[in-house]
């Protein structure tokens, strides 16, 4: 199947980006970093992670896509994922109740663009 490797190379960079953003979120909940955003409800560690295996999969299921129909599928790829990445550090300005937790959102959302997005890279060629 076109785009296995894609999306087995993909799922498991996913998965360790989560690991290394559950691990940094908890480092910096340790340093006093309250990751609450606004109306005071506070992120979970257990959540980030979540969220960072939901939507690098979705970045994977693009990255699959691409692998199949696009002739340059890994300037597509670069080209799309820098996007949503510059997108993706928006909302933690407007969500956050502090600037610790701004920033500290910020960086993770780079940390899983860091793994995800050069790992999936290196799998993708153009359709055959």
């Amino acid at each position: 199947m076109r785009g296995a490797r894609t999306i087995a190379v993909g799922l498991g960079a996913a998965v360790a980006a989560a690991a290394l953003n559950a691990a940094v979120a908890a480092l910096a909940r340790a340093a006093g970093v309250d990751l609450e955003v606004t109306g005071g409800e506070s992120i979970p560690v257990s959540g980030i992670a979540f969220v960072t295996v939901v939507l690098s999969a979705v970045g994977v299921l693009i990255a699959a896509a691409l692998s199949r129909w696009s002739a340059s599928p890994v300037r597509w790829w670069v080209r799309t994922t820098v996007a949503l990445t510059a997108l993706s550090l928006v909302p933690p300005f407007l969500a956050a109740a502090d600037a610790a937790t701004a920033v500290t959102l910020v960086v993770l959302h780079l940390l899983a663009a860091a793994v995800v997005v050069p790992a999936v890279a290196r799998t993708l060629h153009a359709p055959a």
